[in-house]
């Protein structure tokens, strides 16, 4: 009867300790050797007693304005998976890609405003918000490839969270862009041959208008009925579009001139972030700079990849300048990058410390 009344005991402890587990709590175990699971923590104990809180279910809403097939796409997917993985299960992350819940245009008013947790967008698509951040887009920073400049704009970025820009906002990775170069329908190896010339651009510092073309704003989608149908001549942007948009069928020439970045953050509003528990902000904490590097190095390799494909294939041609045309071009944006900074100084910021800061990081990482 005995034997039947320890069991009975054993079966009812067994009960409770699976539903404290799954609702949340703390368990307690005091086994020689015990392994208790519950929620998004494991933890065994050994001849002594171990008490492990278990935190509640966390969901994070994460704004795409793309279908997450870019390489803002691809540091989304790792910085989701890492989290899930690091924390357990504890946080899922709902992924609201392609502008479903948030665009590029309104991506950090929705999440000021709750619409989603966590939110992408590149800093110059909405000018004038981000006035210090947005000199990582300019020309004479030294970055060779994205990777570089993904590491070096994050490390001042995340060293410069006080920033009256940022003051809303919990900076969850920074990252950026390779430098944008011209690729274009027809060849030009001069200053000369590029006047006039209608270029579609993202938008920031006018590099375009300095070395004598024009710049067309146009969304993305666009782009390739502009090319076949000659309202453009080319873009400014960087290369991995000649394979991931197949602009390689049109565009025959990449002209090798370095000519500045398109910058982004992701982005959770601060009280937020504050509100989740410890081990879940050290997780965020701990892949803030990861999530840059896998960014740069995943936009690097998909430029490698396009420009393969676009010579071998599409008979994309790589126009080198020669030293002359060079410097013209270098003397022809200096005056773009001396106002771009005289602008954000006449508002009282640091634009020239900041950028030498950009400049000295992006020698860390060369």
């Amino acid at each position: 009867m005995k034997k039947y009344s320890w069991l009975a005991l054993l079966l009812v402890v067994a009960v409770c300790a699976v539903l404290v587990a799954g609702c949340g709590g703390t368990t307690t175990t005091t086994a020689a050797t015990t392994t208790t699971t519950g929620g998004a923590e494991a933890t065994t104990t050994t001849a002594a007693t171990t008490e492990t809180t278990v935190g509640e279910k966390i969901v994070l809403k994460y704004a795409h304005f793309t279908g997450g097939k870019d390489f803002p796409g691809r540091q989304l997917d790792f910085w989701a998976e890492e989290i899930e993985k690091q924390t357990n299960g504890q946080v899922e992350v709902r992924k609201f890609l392609g502008g479903t819940l948030l665009t590029a245009k309104n991506m950090f008013d929705g999440i000021l405003e709750g619409v989603a947790d966590v939110g992408i967008s590149f800093v110059t698509y909405e000018p004038g918000r981000f006035p210090l951040l947005s000199l990582n887009d300019l020309p004479g920073l030294g970055y060779a490839n994205s990777a570089q400049g993904s590491q070096a704009f994050f490390d001042v970025v995340w060293a410069h969270q006080d920033l009256d820009e940022l003051k809303d906002f919990q900076i969850i990775t920074a990252f950026c862009t390779e430098p944008a170069h011209i690729q274009t329908i027809n060849k030009y190896e001069t200053l000369e041959s590029l006047k006039g010339a209608q270029i579609r651009t993202a938008g920031g510092p006018k590099v375009l208008e300095a070395l004598g073309a024009v710049g067309v704003g146009m969304p993305q989608s666009e782009i390739a009925q502009a090319l076949q149908t000659n309202v453009i001549q080319g873009i400014m942007t960087s290369r991995e579009v000649l394979l991931d948009f197949k602009y390689a069928e049109k565009i025959k020439y990449v002209l090798n001139k370095p000519l500045g970045n398109v910058s982004a953050i992701v982005v959770m509003r601060k009280d937020k972030f504050e509100a989740l528990p410890d081990n879940v902000k050290k997780v965020i904490l701990d892949l803030a700079p990861q999530a840059a590097k896998v960014a740069g190095t995943a936009l690097d390799q998909s430029v490698k990849e396009s420009l393969e494909w676009a010579t071998s294939t599409e008979g994309v041609s790589e126009v080198d300048l020669s030293p002359e045309e060079d410097k013209k071009f270098d003397d022809a944006i200096a005056p773009v990058i001396e106002k771009w900074l005289a602008d954000v100084e006449a508002k009282g910021l640091p634009a020239r410390e900041f950028y030498k800061k950009l400049q000295d990081a992006g020698l860390k990482y060369k």
